[in-house]
């Protein structure tokens, strides 16, 4: 049973082909020694972005453009995507990434800067997603940032609600498993959310907001 369990979970990972212009940017990544949202996780963002018919997007962790490019596919024509990192020069790069896929300069927003000090300047209930792929220690204040920042209907995702598999183990208690953790179970008990726990990747924690 584990052993097929782990051959599907393979197989809905590779269920989607990435295109060129996302291989090229997770072959960066790996140059900067980044680890970019894998191809399942890909594909879930853009279905939920293509879900919410969202036209304003927010990204903490540009990374070299995988997650960002993921997310443009599923958005409305002239939508924008608002992607923050820390690190400029990995920002360069996903903007060669989107220049690369033929998306317009207009289309994207890049800022510079920590998450925690950029999101609380971003404007009430104007987004229909928020992405989240950062620290675990900060993903919470991350989460409720973005639930500010969400209109009615948009759509909170969360990556590495699992955390390399040990959030599901309460033996675990590391710092970064027990935060993902305990997020994971504050997303699900707030009454502002409707949420669901997917496996893809290390964990897809998403939720819409009532």
């Amino acid at each position: 049973m584990a052993a097929d369990k782990a051959q599907s979970w393979a197989y809905t990972e590779e269920f989607i082909t990435e295109s060129e212009p996302v291989r090229q940017a997770r072959d960066r990544a790996e140059e900067f020694g980044i680890q970019p949202v894998p191809p399942g996780v890909g594909a879930a963002l853009r279905l939920l972005a293509a879900a919410a018919d969202a036209h304003a997007v927010a990204e903490v962790g540009t990374g070299t453009g995988v997650s960002g490019l993921w997310l443009l596919e599923g958005m409305r024509p002239g939508g924008v995507l608002t992607t923050i990192d820390v690190e400029m020069e990995h920002q360069r790069a996903a903007k060669e990434a989107f220049a690369a896929a033929g998306i317009g300069a207009t289309r994207t927003r890049a800022i510079s800067g920590r998450g925690l000090d950029v999101l609380p300047r971003l404007a009430d209930g104007a987004y229909d997603l928020v992405f989240i792929d950062g620290e675990p220690s900060e993903a919470s204040d991350y989460a409720e940032q973005a639930i500010r920042m969400l209109r009615s209907g948009g759509v909170l995702a969360i990556t590495g609600a699992l955390w390399y598999d040990r959030v599901a183990d309460p033996a675990r208690r590391d710092e970064a498993t027990v935060a993902m953790r305990e997020l994971g179970k504050s997303v699900r008990d707030d009454d502002r959310l409707l949420p669901a726990l997917l496996p893809s990747g290390e964990g897809l924690l998403a939720a819409v907001k009532r």
